[in-house]
C-alpha cells in the first residue's frame, strides 16, 4: 500500500493506492449518512464491496447513466433531487465510485449541497486514478464548453484500487495513458524514458508496474496542487493538450471521443505548434507521437475538423484571460510553459493545411 499526501493545511488529505479497497481512513468509514454515486456498469462490479466499507451506515446509492454525455446540469439536478428527497443532512458523505465523469459530478454536488458536504473519491478508471480524482476540480459540461460550470472542492480521501483496472475495456485503459504521458511531457524526461522502457509491462497490466506508475503520477499532481490549488500559475501546466482536446470533445459531441483520446491528439498539436516556433525538433515531435501511438491513442485531430472549428472553443477556454487565448506548450522536450501570444493567424499557418 502506498500513501501520498496532498498538503493543503486543514483540507489536507491522503491518496491511498492498494490492490484492494482497503485503506479507508477510520473517521471516514464511521460516517453515518453515506450515498454512493456511480453508474450501472461500475456498480454491478463494485457496489457491494464499497458499501461494506461503511459498517455504521446503510449506504444508499444513486446511479447515473454511463458516459461523458451525462456530465450535465440535468444529472447534477437529479442527484440533488435524490439527496433532498432522502432528507440528507450536512453530515452526509458522498462517495464517487466511477471514472472522471462520476468523480467530477459528485464533487460538484458535494460543493453545492447545503453549501458543502464531504466526499470520497474511489476512481475506477486509469484516467481518474492518475488525474481527475486528485486536486479538487469538479464540474459539469455545457454545449459551449467542457467543465465550464463547477467549483474547487477537495475530497476527504482518494482511495485507489489498482485491481479494478483489469475490468476496463482496452480503449478506456489507453485513454488513461494519455494523462500518464502528459505528466512526463510537462516536466519529467526520466519518466518519459521509464514509460518507453516499460511499455510492454504496462500493456500487460503488470500490477507492480501499474502501482509504481500511478503512484508517480499522484505524487506529481499532489505536489503541484499543494503549491497551486486553484490554478493561479503552475497548475495550469496540467492542461497540456487540453485546449485542443476540449475543443475536439465539444465539437464532436461529448462522448464521441474519450477525454484521454482528445488530450492525446491535443498534446501532439501542442507539440507541433511548439516545433513551429523552434522549441521542439521534428524528431522530438515524432518521439512524442510514437509513445502515444504505442498505447493505441490518436495522434491527430479528426480529419473533418478545420482549425476554424477549434478557435471558438479556445476562446471560451478557462485559461483565457482578458480575452487572450493561453496555451500550455512545450518549451523544450519534457518542459512546458503557459504561452499567451499565440494568434489565430499562427494557428491557421501551422494547422490550416493539416486539419481541413
Amino acid at each position: 500500500m502506498q500513501k501520498v499526501e496532498v498538503q493543503l493545511g486543514e483540507r489536507s488529505y491522503s491518496i491511498t493506492i492498494a490492490d484492494s479497497f482497503a485503506g479507508i481512513d477510520a473517521g471516514i468509514a464511521a460516517s453515518k449518512q453515506v450515498v454512493i454515486i456511480s453508474n450501472p456498469t461500475v456498480a454491478a462490479l463494485y457496489l457491494p464491496q464499497v458499501q461494506a466499507l461503511f459498517p455504521d451506515a446503510a449506504a444508499q446509492h444513486f446511479l447515473l447513466p454511463d458516459g461523458e454525455a451525462f456530465k450535465t446540469l440535468s444529472s447534477f439536478e437529479q442527484v440533488l433531487g435524490f439527496l433532498l428527497e432522502q432528507r440528507m443532512s450536512r453530515d452526509l458523505l458522498l462517495v464517487a465510485l466511477g471514472g472522471g465523469v462520476i468523480g467530477d459530478l459528485t464533487g460538484f454536488v458535494a460543493a453545492c449541497y447545503q453549501r458543502g458536504v464531504d466526499f470520497l473519491q474511489i476512481p475506477t478508471t486509469l484516467l481518474s486514478q492518475v488525474d481527475s480524482s486528485v486536486g479538487g476540480k469538479t464540474a459539469v459540461n455545457h454545449p459551449l464548453g467542457k467543465n465550464m460550470i463547477g467549483a474547487f472542492k477537495q475530497p476527504v480521501q482518494v482511495l485507489i484500487n489498482t485491481t479494478v483496472l483489469a475490468s476496463l475495456p482496452p480503449r478506456e485503459f489507453a485513454a488513461g495513458m494519455a494523462e500518464v504521458i502528459k505528466y512526463a511531457l510537462i516536466s519529467d524526461a526520466g519518466f518519459f524514458r521509464w514509460l518507453q522502457q516499460h511499455h510492454a509491462q504496462i500493456q500487460q497490466q503488470d500490477t507492480a508496474i501499474l502501482a509504481e506508475m500511478i503512484g508517480h503520477c499522484c505524487r506529481m499532481k499532489a505536489d503541484i496542487v499543494s503549491r497551486d490549488e486553484t490554478e493561479q500559475g503552475e497548475r495550469a501546466l496540467l492542461n497540456l493538450g487540453h485546449t485542443f482536446g476540449h475543443a475536439i470533445e465539444a465539437w464532436l459531441g461529448y462522448g464521441e471521443w474519450l477525454h484521454g483520446e482528445a488530450v492525446a491528439a491535443g498534446m501532439v498539436m501542442a507539440s507541433e505548434l511548439a516545433a513551429s516556433r523552434g522549441w521542439l525538433t521534428p524528431a522530438e515531435v515524432v518521439k512524442i507521437r510514437d509513445l502515444l501511438a504505442a498505447f493505441s491513442l490518436p495522434v491527430a485531430a479528426p480529419e473533418s475538423m478545420h482549425i476554424n472549428d477549434f478557435i471558438p472553443y479556445m476562446k471560451t477556454d478557462k485559461k483565457v484571460k482578458q480575452g487572450t487565448m493561453r496555451f500550455v506548450l512545450p518549451t523544450a522536450f519534457c518542459q512546458t510553459a503557459v504561452v499567451d501570444d499565440v494568434t489565430e493567424a499562427e494557428l491557421t499557418e501551422v494547422f490550416g493545411h493539416g486539419y481541413n
